[in-house]
């Protein structure tokens, strides 16, 4: 396919640009191959450039003798070009909706990315599992490399090289993966350094409605108990959808696991995360409603308590892991989605290493990109698509992770190396970025496209020491200890610096939701006087009624 063929109208001048914060300008406006760039004649801060892939929904409003392209990005921006003459109008919006939704990953600026830096380490190779098993065998003898999964014959959403207990064969391994949903067999997120307990994750048991059994899965689930007296299983699904779900998978029988105790801890997903978040964003928008209006949207959208939902249960596995000293295996359907959530958010819970930027970023390799999170899948569309272009495989179920280390940040905003921006950054470039690090859907596509040789990494243009300066928390002191964020509903709050960034001036944030949460506190104590006042009129009537 030839761009060309897309761009009827590369150049136009006399373009009117509304952006965010920024008066109204005049500019030339350029369609390239990837990128729409507005620039003013008038000064050289008057510039957009905007990657293609970025934009979200296209929205055109014609009149007269021309027209308004509105741009509504998955970075939750909202741009709007007043052009002049109908043809070029509809020539840059078709141009824009069609360069905007392109399928092949191969047409993408990454693979046209110019690298004008000189790459010191390649993020390609920075986080290799022999690296990180290195760590895990100063603490423990019990586990091994297995090459099982070499050409992706046996989980094509795995990596080739995965961590499985040591005693167990790899003929074990193969026996589990076929019991398991797409053959994500149970593998090892993480180990406790104190007391050597650790995170299993993997796809749901396909136990089916004949209550099918596996030898080789209750021997390998059995195997990372060593000599521990019991396991939790964390289910990310409600009972009844677990129960549902045996048509085509299940969850693992009591009888067939006796040292593990199953506990539902049900993390929504798919279209209703996707459905919030778009209640979420037009909340955030609506900068006319009072804050009583605003507040009550912010409730009804449920973000919160997704975010919520996520974290308790990751507080629940690192209490499990860290306080109770047991083993856990942590699964919902696939193992795709909530599971990494939580596993994630655990190690950063229990782990200091992973509060750094190194750790983090080894962490996002291991736990998401090397674990088959479909990336291309979930952040193909972002909050402003209708509900009826959605599918239900895009989620913004990366975000809602990026939300909960927010929050743990927030709460300890001294143990953690990097900052705020480095969090914004990474939900920008899992949805639109010139490198090629969140492409595709697992290690196997990646590998078929060649992203490794024909493509820059993320982490090779972060981890440059001029780079890095932007991202580092200056207020960051190293915390050895195992972190435990209060997960009340008073304490998750909403993270003003992604959601409101483009709807309130950042001097003005602050003011305004210090104000807002001042008026929900002040609600919550007139709610107190008034039930204290109902029961003393009460007992008042109570005590003077007639006998």
């Amino acid at each position: 396919m030839e761009f060309a063929e897309l761009i009827k109208t590369p150049k136009l001048e006399n373009v009117i640009l509304h952006r965010p914060f920024n008066e109204p300008v005049e500019c030339a406006l350029c369609i390239t191959s990837h990128q729409l760039i507005a620039s003013s004649r008038r000064t050289e801060r008057d510039e957009l450039w905007l990657l293609h892939s970025m934009v979200d929904v296209v929205e055109r409003k014609s009149y007269g003798n021309g027209g308004s392209i509105t741009l509504k990005c998955k970075d939750f921006r909202i741009i709007q070009l007043d052009i002049k003459g109908q043809e070029d109008f509809s020539n840059v919006a078709n141009s824009i909706e069609c360069l905007s939704n392109l399928d092949d990953p191969r047409l993408l600026f990454p693979f046209y990315y110019p690298c004008n830096f000189d790459i010191v380490e390649d993020g390609w190779y920075a986080f290799q599992i022999e690296r990180e098993f290195s760590k895990i065998k100063l603490f423990s003898d019990a586990w091994r490399i297995s090459y099982v999964n070499k050409n992706f014959k046996v989980c094509p959403s795995y990596p080739e090289a995965v961590i499985v207990p040591k005693s167990v064969s790899d003929e074990t391994v193969i026996g589990s993966a076929a019991f398991r949903c797409l053959g994500r067999f149970p593998v090892l997120s993480y180990l406790h350094k104190s007391n050597k307990a650790v995170i299993m994750r993997s796809g749901q048991p396909m136990v089916g409605t004949s209550s099918k059994r596996c030898k080789e899965d209750e021997k390998l689930i059995k195997t990372v108990l060593g000599s521990q007296k019991r396991g939790y299983i964390i289910e990310t699904r409600t009972q009844n959808l677990a129960q549902l779900a045996r048509s085509k998978g299940g969850f693992e029988m009591e009888v067939h696991y006796p040292l593990w105790r199953r506990v539902h801890k049900p993390i929504d997903r798919h279209s209703t995360l996707l459905d919030s978040l778009s209640k979420l964003i037009e909340a955030c928008n609506d900068t006319s409603s009072s804050a009583d209006k605003f507040l009550s949207k912010l409730e009804s959208c449920s973000w919160l308590s997704h975010v919520k939902d996520v974290l308790m249960c990751a507080c629940l596995v690192a209490q499990c892991i860290d306080q109770e000293e047991a083993s856990v295996l942590v699964h919902g359907a696939e193992g795709m989605d909530s599971t990494l959530q939580v596993c994630s958010l655990a190690r950063v819970i229990l782990d200091p290493d992973c509060r750094t930027v190194q750790g983090f970023e080894a962490l996002i390799e291991q736990e998401w990109l090397q674990s088959g999170h479909p990336f291309s899948t979930r952040c193909k569309h972002g909050a402003y698509t209708t509900p009826s272009s959605r599918t239900r495989e895009q989620s913004p179920i990366f975000l809602v992770f990026l939300d909960g280390i927010y929050q743990i940040y927030n709460q300890f905003p001294c143990s953690f190396e990097f900052n705020e921006k480095f969090l914004i950054m990474l939900f920008e470039h899992a949805y639109a970025s010139p490198f090629g690090t969140f492409l595709e859907n697992c290690v196997e596509q990646r590998r078929q496209i060649e992203l490794h040789k024909r493509t820059v990494s993320l982490w090779s243009f972060i981890n440059r020491p001029e780079m890095l300066e932007e991202y580092l928390n200056p207020t960051f002191e190293p915390n050895n200890s195992v972190i435990w964020p209060s997960v009340a509903p008073q304490s998750i709050v909403l993270w003003e610096g992604l959601y409101l960034r483009w709807s309130i001036p950042q001097t003005l944030r602050t003011n305004v939701l210090s104000a807002i949460t001042e008026l929900k506190n002040y609600e919550k104590e007139l709610k107190v006087k008034a039930s204290k006042l109902r029961r003393h009129l009460l007992q008042l009537a109570i005590k003077n009624k007639p006998a």
